[in-house]
């Protein structure tokens, strides 16, 4: 092996860690931590609602943080600020404090998003002139983040954890993962070429309703995935309360993305990405509502499936559609978009919670959730095609690289 094909592999490698703490723990450790604390009596699913919700506004203020931050600024001394303030923040929530729970989801979500932005950011620069499915090898990170945190929530749950010992686990792995990549993360950074090569636009040719119509479709997917990403595991418990198969689900979410971001980086490149997208948005549509017309074991486990699989690999088609559609300061509008998938986000545990309310049991009330997911996902899909029609996608193949 090359040196340089070593030094690729080193970075593909430490993205992908990077994203998994900030992805997998992050933001999702609290789904699998969740049963726990339900289990505990520490929250109930308002409370738990309130603290998803903190953690998606946070995750919102951070991507306006990313593109405020001064392009002077160092990117790997962001990336490692962002890893030290996630492992701190998960330890904290192991001390018996409720009323710092809020804070602290919330601060863990703006350093979730800077740590995607600017670890994408700084590893495709890097790996500017490899081969494009090494580049988006990274985007593995968050899948495998939430495989191992559910597979550990697995263990931790059969061992009979109380939450806030899972909270110091995570705490320690994300510290120990930390530790291992930090060395990586040295040099300042570099741009990187857009998706579409050599066909990528100016700002100045840009269509006025193009950008705002694809930060809908994006902010919609945001919205679409997220009641069953927040709630997975609860619906399970709700729906085979007594199945051996309970904690499985979540992990199946995380390996089925992992899948996802390995088949994103087989796709032929010189396609309009959009068409992609459409895919993606479909495939999870159908695996939202899946968990509602199927609801047992084999349901679940092919809903976990259809909406793992997307998962990230919506986040590579569209960070590459916003650098195509900006050729110049597309961080700042990756960071725009980041921001709108946000807002999408926040909207799913509020939108739960009114359900909840109105509802006469769980089961329904997920039901119905769930249903305004899928339709949400294929409104999303639908905005998609209409901008193929309205604005098509110059592109051409990629020089053949040696």
């Amino acid at each position: 092996m090359s040196r340089r094909v070593a030094d690729q592999l080193t970075i593909v490698l430490a993205g992908s860690a990077s994203l998994a703490i900030a992805m997998g723990v992050g933001r999702f450790a609290f789904t699998p931590i969740l049963p726990m604390m339900l289990h505990d009596g520490t929250v109930d699913l308002t409370v738990a609602g309130r603290l998803a919700t903190a953690n998606y506004v946070g995750y919102l203020v951070g991507a306006l943080a990313a593109m405020l931050i001064p392009k002077e600024w160092p990117q790997t001394t962001i990336i490692k600020s962002a890893l030290l303030l996630t492992v701190v923040l998960t330890a904290l929530m192991a001390l018996p404090f409720p009323t710092t729970w809020t804070g602290l989801r919330f601060l863990a979500g703006v350093a979730s998003a800077i740590g995607f932005v600017f670890t994408s950011g700084w590893c495709l620069a890097e790996l500017t002139g490899s081969t494009a499915s090494i580049g988006s090898a990274i985007f593995t990170g968050p899948g495998a983040g939430i495989a191992v945190s559910g597979l550990a929530a697995s263990v931790m749950t059969a061992l009979s954890f109380t939450g806030q010992g899972a909270w110091t686990t995570f705490a320690v792995m994300s510290a120990a993962i930390s530790a291992l990549i930090w060395r990586v993360f040295r040099k300042p950074g570099r741009d990187v070429e857009p998706f579409y090569v050599g066909k990528a636009r100016t700002s100045g040719r840009v269509p006025r309703t193009e950008m705002p119509m694809f930060a809908v479709a994006y902010g919609l997917a945001g919205f679409g995935y997220i009641v069953t990403a927040t709630y997975l595991p609860v619906i399970a418990k709700n729906a085979i309360s007594d199945s051996p198969l309970l904690t499985v689900f979540w992990p199946l979410f995380g390996i089925s993305a992992v899948v996802g971001s390995l088949l994103a980086s087989r796709v032929r490149k010189s396609a309009d990405a959009r068409l992609y997208l459409i895919g993606s948005y479909l495939v999870q549509a159908a695996g939202v509502a899946m968990s509602v017309v199927w609801e047992d074991a084999v349901g679940l486990a092919l809903s976990s499936i259809l909406v793992g699989v997307p998962f990230t690999a919506i986040s590579y088609f569209a960070m590459n559609e916003v650098r195509r559609i900006r050729s110049s300061h597309h961080a700042r509008y990756m960071g725009l978009l980041t921001a709108v998938f946000a807002v999408g986000q926040i909207m799913g545990p509020p939108v739960v919670g009114a359900i909840f309310a109105r509802q006469v049991n769980s089961d329904s009330a997920f039901a119905l959730a769930l249903g305004i997911a899928s339709i949400t996902l294929v409104v999303g899909a639908v905005i998609l095609v209409a901008m193929i029609v309205m604005f098509p996608a110059r592109v051409h193949h990629r020089p053949q690289e040696r």
